[in-house]
């Protein structure tokens, strides 16, 4: 429909045109047609190449054989005063066609500009002396700004003799543009539906080894047309991430196309089936497995420095701490090797997500889970009680108990365990120096590098305390255990806090305000059952009457609304005193109650309401989605946008510097960039000199179109910060750390 109904709009604006007084008087076409013959001389029933030739405006192009969103491919309409029939003139041969971005994101053409030549094979007949007459007329739709249908009269007169004589000009275009028609494909084409996406995998000698810029041509419309297609590479061939046309559309019983990669380009015919072996790998010029290792392992150390992950390290430390006081050996190493187990068997487990998620979609991004509501309200939670436990608030699988001369909290090997996987799934997401580069580079490779090289992220985030509890020498710098160590063990609990407060945030930018809030008010409720508990051996009646006391507000406040207006709703105000009644009844009871069987029915109350504190915040994060939107991360002082490829293209042709943030709210590394770099006042005068174009991608939700970015510049999440220089149409990625100097020098180097 999209191309009927463009197709139509440059039809009517042709009419105009054609109508207007400067088309009557300037009819003159925009391209010189002319048909050329390899033959000065052909011999009766042989087959020789004919082309139609175009020589084409400035900025004007045809079309393909697939114009794509919108267009007509040439034809010739043979006169009758052409001496062959039609059964003896076979169809064009196609040369790979050019990339035509009418609307970039939206409208993409498959067209031809400058110089084409358009081959077709000819029978001569048997019968043929002297001369055979080709005439007719080349119908073609030119376009630049605006697309003109446009006939140019076409005429050969092939001379036929007893011996073939060559026309050199007219065999060299034809060679030339014969040599650039792709060549039927000899190996394996397959079609995979994965999740809302297609992926084309092709294997096979032809294009083996083949690197370089990527595009799936299509013959028919079953792909759109304008959308990115991110390519990776394997030993055997590649694989093309298409998308349907049409959303969940079934797959076709085949699909033919095009396909180029660097310099090779392969006519291929795909049919349903499963992806093929040795089509995924590193992109072009990658890093090997080996290194990719090395790099997560490295990345994976420096995860203990980031500031998402040193809050929960602090509960370990504690661990660490209790067993080199108590001078147990083996209880150091067990909670090693427990810490270590906890943190790979978190990273096997994102393994297995990211490969589930890239078989569903096609896509495979780091970091995704922080995209969701439910994991971050359970992270929160689980964090703040955390918290509440460094404080003492409650015991969970440790105590507290003389060592020498003073304190030590002893943690178990559950315990040991459940911090290494809390490490893993907090501190997975800060992507920071080389490990950035390990993800986005192994992402789209076959599924055991993407495991192993996770699994060396673990063993880095695991090895310093691993080493710890294997080394004595480092054992012996670890303070000496005394009074110090509960204060210690409270301290931590701040980071903690602090951990929650900035998952909140990014719980905001996910789902709102109210799921925020009522997280807030779930941790309250939690907080508040867990000193019950705590408490109610000592005080659970008082605990019970004032918590009921409380309550009484509630039918109050029912009672004073239902009598507020100038009807009085006798319902309302009959329920809000029932339910008074109710509260000051239980009160009574409570107040009867014994010690014992109060601090019972209090443990009882809390318990719900802890579960309460759960299921409140839980629920809504369900429920609720925040409106889209910019990033707010930044201050008003700066004129952000929105990331979009169409925008990219604008500001590319108005010849402006651009630079593109690719950020979220749960990236710590992309805050402190922000915080560093990109919010200080250099930077600020530095895009406002240079006339920067600052745009923002923000990722805190799943965004497919920001996920394909990623993966198309070999990055497997934020933060990804892209630098185009005034007229470029290809970005420089930099680095995940940014620098004033970095920054403000690019500026200035225009």
């Amino acid at each position: 429909m999209l191309a009927i109904r463009t197709i139509l709009a440059f039809a009517c604006i042709a009419l105009v045109t054609a109508f207007s007084p400067q088309a009557q008087t300037e009819p003159q076409n925009r391209a010189k047609v002319e048909l050329v013959s390899e033959r000065s001389v052909a011999v009766p029933g042989e087959t020789v190449w004919l082309g139609l030739s175009f020589e084409i405006d400035e900025n004007w192009h045809i079309y393909w054989t697939n114009p794509g969103d919108a267009g007509i491919p040439p034809e010739i309409l043979w006169t009758n005063a052409a001496t062959v029939t039609q059964n003896q003139v076979q169809a064009f041969e196609w040369p790979l066609p050019e990339l035509l971005p009418v609307v970039p994101g939206q409208i993409m053409d498959y067209g031809y500009s400058d110089r084409v030549v358009l081959p077709f094979k000819v029978t001569i007949p048997e019968t043929a002396d002297g001369a055979i007459m080709f005439e007719g007329i080349a119908d073609y739709l030119i376009c630049e700004d605006i697309c003109i249908p446009e006939s140019a009269p076409i005429s050969l007169l092939q001379s036929v003799g007893t011996a073939q004589i060559p026309d050199m000009g007219g065999s060299k275009l034809i060679q030339e543009s014969l040599s650039q028609v792709p060549p039927k494909f000899s190996g394996e084409a397959a079609l995979t539906k994965r999740g809302s996406g297609w992926t084309l995998s092709i294997a096979g000698d032809q294009i083996s080894g083949a690197r370089g810029e990527a595009r799936f041509f299509p013959f028919g419309h079953d792909i759109t047309h304008a959308a990115d297609q991110v390519v990776s590479f394997g030993e055997k061939g590649a694989q093309f991430q298409l998308s349907p046309a049409k959303e969940d559309a079934d797959l076709p019983g085949s699909l033919g196309g095009v396909v180029k990669i660097g310099e090779t380009a392969v006519e291929v015919s795909a049919v349903a089936g499963p992806v093929l072996a040795g089509t995924a790998g590193a992109p072009a010029g990658g890093p090997g497995l080996p290194m990719l290792i090395v790099l997560g392992l490295i990345g994976g150390l420096i995860l203990n420095l980031m500031p998402c992950v040193l809050p929960v390290l602090s509960i370990k430390a504690m661990g660490v701490v209790s067993s080199v006081a108590n001078g147990n050996a083996g209880e150091a190493r067990k909670h090693g090797l427990f810490y270590a187990a906890g943190v790979l068997v978190s990273f096997a487990a994102l393994a297995a997500a990211v490969l589930s998620v890239r078989v569903a979609t096609g896509v495979a991004i780091w970091g995704f889970w922080l995209q969701n509501p439910l994991i971050v309200t359970a992270l929160i939670l689980i964090i703040f009680l955390i918290g509440l436990w460094l404080l003492g608030m409650f015991e969970l699988g440790s105590s507290v108990q003389n060592v020498g001369g003073g304190l030590a909290a002893k943690q178990g090997s559950a315990g040991a365990f459940f911090t290494g996987v809390l490490a893993a799934v907090v501190g997975a997401p800060c992507t920071g120096p080389f490990l950035g580069a390990a993800l986005g580079a192994v992402m789209l490779q076959p599924s055991l590098n993407v495991v192993l090289v996770l699994l060396a992220i673990g063993v880095g985030l695991a090895l310093p305390f691993l080493l710890l509890s294997f080394m004595p020498s480092l054992q012996r710098m670890v303070p000496k255990p005394g009074a110090w160590m509960a204060s210690l063990k409270e301290v931590f609990a701040f980071p903690m806090f602090l951990t929650a407060a900035w998952l909140i945030s990014v719980l905001g930018s996910l789902s709102g305000y109210r799921v925020a809030a009522a997280v807030v008010a779930g941790a309250a409720l939690i907080g508040f059952a867990l000193w019950t508990l705590k408490s109610a051996d000592k005080g659970g009646r008082v605990i019970l009457i004032a918590a009921l006391g409380l309550l009484t507000i509630v039918p109050v406040f029912g009672l004073m609304g239902a009598l507020s207006g100038s009807n009085v709703n006798i319902v309302e105000v009959l329920k809000s005193l029932g339910i008074l009644v109710g509260m000051v009844t239980a009160i009574w009871v409570v107040g009867r109650l014994s010690s014992e069987r109060a601090a019972l029915v209090a443990k009882g109350a809390a318990l719900i309401v802890g579960m309460a504190g759960f299921a409140l915040p839980m629920t809504m994060a369900s429920g609720e989605k925040a409106e889209a939107g910019g990033s707010q991360a930044y201050e008003a002082k700066y004129e952000t946008e929105a990331w979009s490829p169409e925008r990219v293209a604008e500001l590319t042709a108005e010849g402006r510097a651009i630079f593109v943030d690719f950020t979220a709210e749960w990236c710590v590394t992309c805050q402190a960039n922000k915080l560093q770099t990109l919010k200080t006042k250099p930077v600020g005068e530095a895009f406002e000199k240079g006339n920067v174009a600052f745009l923002v991608a923000d990722f805190t939700n799943a965004d497919k179109q920001i996920a394909l970015e990623l993966q198309k510049r070999g990055r497997a999440g934020v933060p990804m910060y892209l630098w185009y220089a005034p007229g470029q149409n290809e970005p420089e990625v930099l680095p995940e750390l940014l620098s004033i100097e970095l920054v403000t020098g690019l500026v200035e180097a225009g």
